[in-house]
């Protein structure tokens, strides 16, 4: 869905010699009739627009030669969308933070806000945010892990991944924010928050707005959507990847003889390319929210941790569990992580999840109301992934033939053994 923006983004932004006043309008229009052409509401479809498929089919192509041969393509890829992206950011923020008005703006982001805690949604996009930053509860990174070592020591490196992971967010924030602190300052507005967009409106309007008013825009411009792409496209293969990989270990009498993982890897894309086209149309802007607000929310993923908490912690066994992580890195990790599994982790997660819950709003796109049965499709979509867990629990039930959850495990270990 990302990627299909950016090539007509490239063009909207390199007009060099036009005025500023031109290209803040010129970034509204393309985005609310030119680019994407919104149309009245998600009952209004209005067909494709071929620039946007285009460009979608350019990004699952992208994505499937990233992937086809396997974790060692996936590995290389890595390497260009993961330091790549680290280089532009630094770039944006040595120019963001030299722009004057600035300062407004990373003091915005900085100055919490604690009336906005007593909003639900605001706990949800953070843990969405934190969710799919670190990529917990999506099966990605249990996935990919797979192909390590046995032996490999994760226990440090996760160290490192989630310090990295942070910092990058926390350095990523001044150099938007700085952008949109120069923005108010160039518009006269004393309010940094009213000039910045929520949800894709601020890569897509806010920010290209603000990078529209500084000298040399389309040399930024560029640099900025570069950066944008590739984390975009980053994040799209290694998700595949990690869907591809728990598939094609539950069947891998199928799916690994011959070249058959590349012709499902194929398929995957295919289906995922048609599925995006419903987001292609004049009307998709409306079904983007639904799958992102629904599908792709940060309820789903609360859910589905909590039970992953107890489940290990408490059906498997914390104790079992730590045992087995000794035996693969030879060391006994801090006993606060089996308290967090066994007893924070599950109550944050429950208590963000009931609390979102409790507060709930319907989706909506700026004044726009959703109809009744998008509502619904939207909750279809969370439940779709949601109800799989306790449904499965009760399949174990009935299927554990009057045995316990500890015996079953026990004689799988033997058996394994």
């Amino acid at each position: 869905m990302t990627g299909a923006f950016l090539i007509p983004y490239f063009i909207c932004l390199l007009g060099g010699g036009i005025p500023i006043y031109f290209l803040e309008v010129a970034i509204g229009q393309y985005w609310q009739s030119g680019g994407i052409t919104i149309s009245p509401g998600i009952d209004h479809p209005e067909g494709l627009q071929w620039q946007l498929v285009v460009t979608l089919g350019i990004m699952w192509c992208i994505n499937f030669l990233c992937i086809c041969r396997g974790i060692k393509s996936t590995g290389k890829a890595v390497y260009v969308t993961a330091i790549f992206p680290y280089i532009m950011m630094t770039i944006l923020f040595f120019r963001g933070i030299t722009l004057p008005g600035a300062s407004n703006g990373i003091i915005f982001y900085l100055k919490p806000d604690f009336e906005k805690l007593a909003e639900g949604q605001v706990w949800i996009d953070a843990g969405t945010q934190i969710f799919f930053s670190y990529a917990i509860a999506l099966g990605t990174m249990t996935a990919l892990g797979s192909y390590n070592d046995f032996h490999n020591n994760f226990y440090y490196q996760l160290f490192f991944v989630c310090g990295m992971n942070t910092g990058t967010s926390f350095f990523a924030g001044f150099a938007i924010f700085s952008v949109l602190g120069f923005m108010a300052y160039e518009q006269g507005i004393a309010d940094v928050g009213a000039v910045a967009e929520k949800g894709p409106g601020l890569a897509f309007i806010a920010y290209p707005k603000g990078v529209a008013e500084m000298p040399l825009a389309p040399l930024w411009a560029v640099l900025f959507f570069i950066m944008i792409l590739l984390l975009g496209l980053g994040s799209q293969f290694v998700a595949v990847e990690g869907f591809i990989t728990a598939v094609v270990d539950m069947f891998p009498r199928i799916l690994r003889v011959g070249k058959r993982r590349e012709w499902f890897i194929g398929f995957t894309c295919f289906i995922s390319f048609i599925i995006g086209l419903t987001m292609v149309t004049r009307g998709g802007m409306y079904v983007f929210q639904i799958f992102d607000y629904y599908g792709a929310s940060g309820m789903c993923l609360l859910w589905m941790c909590f039970f992953e908490c107890i489940v290990i912690a408490w059906f498997y066994g914390s104790d079992k569990f730590v045992e087995n992580i000794r035996e693969m890195i030879g060391i006994k990790i801090n006993p606060w992580f089996p308290f967090c599994w066994k007893f924070i982790s599950p109550m944050l997660t429950a208590g963000v999840f009931i609390f979102s819950v409790v507060t709930y709003k319907p989706v909506t796109y700026n004044s726009y109301v959703y109809p009744q049965w998008a509502i619904a499709f939207g909750w279809m979509l969370a439940l779709s992934s949601m109800i799989l867990v306790p449904l499965y629990f009760i399949y174990r039930l009935l299927t554990s033939q009057g045995e316990n959850f500890n015996q079953v495990n026990d004689e799988k270990d033997l058996i394994a053994n």
